[in-house]
């Protein structure tokens, strides 16, 4: 490693070291913006329980089942007569305040997030409610810097966000190396910056960083900018499959609307199913809306890779949600968590179940 740095790496080095330390799911900022596209709703449909339920997810290709589901109206047509309107968020926090005031009913998120709105409301505040993607997280790496995954001791590695889901993450691997880090600092034997995603490309061109644990699509346009995918987060799990998605529900709206619940669940179960059965139309479908909700659609060159890497899927994955949050507090971001009461899959089970659909389990964290 050069001891002397170009100065517009020291600008983008020092920029990334003042960003702020929040927990947060993968995103790209943290302001929430409503998604001024609408579907209609036929005039004769049947309302449920409310004239419209509110969703949030992020504008990310991990929350496809939103993107999807709003974009192809698969939520719309099991939600007959209610109506959508769909706000976006960049990062967990602004979507949990979201739920938290009122604003949104039910949302697709990340488990950090999950984990963090449920403890700090003591249980009180939501609900997971279903699973919608796994995977989609990589270490990726400047290859003429780091060859093997002994490299990566004392070289500079991103992470979206001081104890998000990925950061969580690259300190447990980090420390399953036998390596130390500071957790709130991230000074060690690997110097870990805290950096947004929308930023990371432009960090690693400057050579300010020699790699990142990130998230889909960021990982696949560090590939397209020469970096080498040196860890699939999916290896180091059972089956390979881990959270990386899940929904959430207000637990006030969960008691007093559980038509509306269930109607989404559906919604979601077969959107899962139809970008299973048809993953071009799907990714296509999904690229739409991420360029309607950002502006700008992805290539082909980072659409294909990072797709191919999401799994979509109704089970949220309990026990990886649970041994995350045991990574957060052997890393000391998160104090011994009580997660009993966290899900409540009684609603997605009977959809499954009308569905011919193996029933999932809450690895005993569900409400009694």
């Amino acid at each position: 490693m050069s001891a002397v740095r170009p100065l517009s790496a020291l600008r983008t080095l020092a920029a990334l070291t003042a960003l702020p330390l929040l927990l947060t799911a993968c995103g790209y900022g943290s302001d929430a913006a409503d998604d001024a596209k609408k579907p209609g709703v036929s005039a004769d449909a049947k309302k449920l329980s409310v004239d419209e339920v509110r969703i949030g997810y992020f504008p990310n290709l991990t929350h496809a089942t939103a993107l999807v589901g709003v974009q192809e109206g698969l939520l719309q047509k099991e939600l007959g007569g209610t109506g959508i309107k769909a706000s976006t968020f960049n990062a967990g926090p602004s979507e949990i305040e979201a739920l938290n005031a009122g604003s949104i009913d039910i949302g697709w998120i990340g488990p950090s997030p999950s984990i963090n709105g449920f403890t700090k409301s003591d249980g009180k505040s939501l609900r997971i409610i279903g699973g919608s993607a796994s995977g989609g997280v990589k270490l990726v790496v400047n290859p003429d810097r780091i060859k093997t995954l002994d490299d990566v001791k004392g070289k500079r590695i991103a992470t979206p966000q001081h104890g998000n889901t990925q950061d969580v993450a690259f300190l447990n691997w980090v420390a399953e190396k036998g390596w130390k880090v500071d957790a709130e600092s991230g000074k060690g034997d690997v110097s870990v910056f805290r950096t947004d995603n929308k930023i990371t490309p432009d960090a690693y061109k400057s050579g300010s960083i020699d790699g990142a644990w990130v998230p889909e699509p960021t990982a696949s346009k560090l590939v397209a900018e020469g970096g080498k995918v040196l860890l699939d987060e999916s290896d180091l799990w059972p089956d390979k499959k881990f959270v990386i998605t899940n929904i959430i529900v207000s637990q006030t709206f969960l008691k007093e609307h559980p038509d509306v619940v269930e109607a989404v669940l559906r919604g979601s179960v077969k959107t899962n199913e139809w970008i299973n059965a048809h993953p071009d139309e799907a990714k296509a479908s999904a690229n739409a809306a991420l360029k309607e909700l950002t502006g700008k659609a992805l290539p082909a060159e980072i659409l294909d890779p990072a797709w191919q890497s999401i799994t979509f899927l109704d089970d949220p994955l309990a026990a990886t949600l649970d041994a995350q949050a045991e990574h957060a507090v052997k890393a000391g971001l998160l104090e011994e968590p009580s997660l009993e009461g966290i899900y409540d899959l009684a609603p997605l089970n009977k959809v499954l179940e009308a569905a011919g659909k193996d029933a999932v389990d809450d690895a005993g964290l569900g409400v009694e």
